[in-house]
């Protein structure tokens, strides 16, 4: 069926006279979508020979190897054997891919509306077996300014736009003020990176930002309102089971023993995962609106709050959470920040990625005067999200994917580099 979608957001220019006439010229930048064929959608995954990183977003570890996402491209894949000299060895081409997760030998990835499964289990060989088709909402890619015309679904996905300036006259009353939100421009946003941590089952590692995360044979993505679920029992064939609607404005996953953590502009919120087939809601803590990875360890949750443009109006900050009655989460400390994006916990090690500000390293063993005990500090990267390893930290930023051994926290040092183009 052709669905079609007027999306009006005008930038008014010159409206100095509002009562003037019974109408007005109005100038837009007119984004005009460019569309992909379904078929060629479903007929696009190749693998290709290693390339340049332009836009970084989502990063993985499974086994020895980084999966790095190249936003709405695809996966770059990374031999880290040596995290001193890591190599890039391939880049799986997957249009709209923004998330993944991987268990055993199975790589999970969104693809504009579709879950490509993908076979990793022979890294120079990786192969598409399964594409679960129209199992996310659509996408309506970002835009830099103006108004989007109409939407027409049936033509396939939106790859981009072509821009042209119009004027029209309208009636006063036909005006329609406001914004497009960025987040809302796609189902898997485009603030991000990362997965998830303590899943089991032969699942990789991510960071602090995932939309998908795998716990025992589930698959977990979330939308911007709901929770999707996938049987991964066979794991090369993925079969939607149920959405879960959880609250607007969630962003975030983060499993952390048996239960699932999930971050949203207003709040976190605290589900059950004792029946990984049936999450049930446990509490919720809210906050004030902003944009809010969390991460968990022992009794404590870690959630940075970024304000500012679309995230919220409050100042950045570091909460910690006190959840050793889960039912109860309770405030234990706030702590300033510039503006946090990922961060991660290991043994009490806390990594803060806090933007132009850099990586900050944290004793955190002490929840009420965390800002007291700075161990490290790296100001002049500009820093996006981490996956602490034990002793092996990966950081990706604007300007690349850096790795640090902190296996002795009083000597913290810099092992690789792989520049971002």
């Amino acid at each position: 069926m052709k669905k079609i979608r007027p999306l009006f957001i005008a930038l008014t220019i010159g409206l100095s006279c509002f009562s003037c006439s019974d109408k007005i010229e109005e100038t837009y930048l007119v984004n005009t979508p460019e569309y992909l064929s379904y078929e060629d959608l479903r007929a696009s995954y190749t693998m290709k020979s290693a390339q340049s990183i332009y836009q970084p977003g989502k990063i993985y570890f499974k086994d020895q190897f980084i999966f790095i996402n190249e936003y709405q491209k695809g996966i770059h894949i990374i031999d880290n054997s040596q995290p001193e000299q890591p190599q890039k060895l391939s880049f799986l081409e997957i249009p709209g891919n923004i998330d993944m997760a991987i268990k055993g030998t199975m790589l999970y990835a969104d693809s504009y509306i579709d879950l490509v499964t993908l076979d990793i289990s022979d890294i120079n060989n990786v192969v598409e077996v399964d594409r679960d088709e129209d199992v996310f909402p659509y996408i309506i890619p970002a835009f830099n300014e103006g108004i989007v015309s109409e939407v027409d679904e049936s033509k396939g996905v939106i790859v981009g736009y072509s821009v042209s300036a119009e004027t029209v006259k309208v009636k006063r009353d036909e005006l329609m003020y406001g914004t497009f939100p960025m987040w809302e421009s796609t189902f898997f946003t485009a603030d991000a990176l990362s997965s998830a941590k303590v899943n089991g089952g032969g699942s990789g590692t991510g960071g602090s930002m995932a939309r998908f995360t795998i716990y025992d044979d589930y698959l977990y993505a979330i939308d911007k309102a709901s929770l999707h679920l996938f049987d991964i029992s066979v794991n090369s064939n993925p079969s939607f089971t149920k959405q879960i609607p959880i609250s607007w404005q969630i962003e975030t996953l983060f499993p952390y023993n048996k239960n699932l953590f999930i971050g949203a502009q207003r709040g976190m919120f605290i589900y059950s995962l004792q029946n990984p087939a049936n999450p049930e809601f446990i509490s919720e803590f809210r906050h004030a609106t902003a944009c809010d990875p969390v991460v968990v360890e022992g009794d404590y949750a870690y959630v940075t709050l970024r304000g500012g443009n679309l995230c919220g109006a409050i100042e950045s900050q570091l909460n910690v959470i006190d959840i050793s009655t889960l039912e109860y989460p309770e405030m234990v400390e706030a702590y300033a920040m510039k503006e946090p994006y990922g961060l991660g916990i290991d043994n009490g090690l806390l990594f803060i990625c806090d933007g132009s500000a850099g990586l900050k390293v944290y004793d955190a063993n002490d929840p009420y005067a965390i800002d007291d005990h700075l161990v490290a500090h790296y100001p002049d990267i500009n820093a996006f999200d981490v996956i602490p390893l034990g002793n092996i930290l990966l950081m990706i930023g604007e300007d690349g994917l850096y790795q640090y051994d902190y296996s002795s926290v009083d000597q913290i040092k810099l092992l690789s580099h792989i520049a971002i183009n």
